[in-house]
């Protein structure tokens, strides 16, 4: 039985090691985190007549399955993006979230004016993962020529 317990339990490391280091899986956490924290930003839009406090504590509620997600979504994403990245990354998943949730929850017409300042966000991803530049290698001054006698009189 022992064995067979280390074996699971190798096996389980394995595979654990195998997803935090995949660069899908920070992705699929953000986005599921960005639907709970839309919610709790949002969600009570539709239910202004609540009490303020009711509402707010509700949506705490709602933010702390956010966190629950979003944490580990960072904490491994950063095993394969840099901190940078995982932001830019995961504020185009949250407009993207956000328009699905605005137009199917919310009832709300996206406009151009939307899709243009979406545009301009993608853009921002694109060169937030551009190439790092290579920096030569340091050089090693090499040392001063000795001048001769001669060559100091010309």
């Amino acid at each position: 039985m022992a064995r067979a317990w280390h074996w699971a339990k190798s096996l389980s490391n394995e595979f654990m090691d195998q997803l935090t280091q995949s660069r899908w899986l920070p992705l699929v956490l953000l986005t599921l985190s960005n639907l709970f924290m839309t919610f709790a930003w949002y969600g009570h839009l539709k239910f202004k007549s609540q009490p303020l406090l009711i509402v707010i504590l509700a949506s705490w509620g709602i933010a702390f399955f956010e966190y629950c997600l979003q944490v580990p979504a960072n904490r491994w994403g950063n095993n394969v993006y840099s901190a940078t990245q995982l932001k830019i990354l995961q504020e185009i998943i949250t407009l993207v979230v956000f328009c699905v949730f605005a137009a199917l929850y919310l009832g709300e017409k996206l406009r151009w004016n939307h899709f243009a300042a979406f545009l301009c966000i993608v853009a921002a991803v694109a060169f937030t993962f551009l190439p790092e530049e290579k920096k030569p290698a340091p050089q090693t001054a090499a040392p001063a020529p000795v001048l001769s006698q001669q060559d100091n009189r010309q």
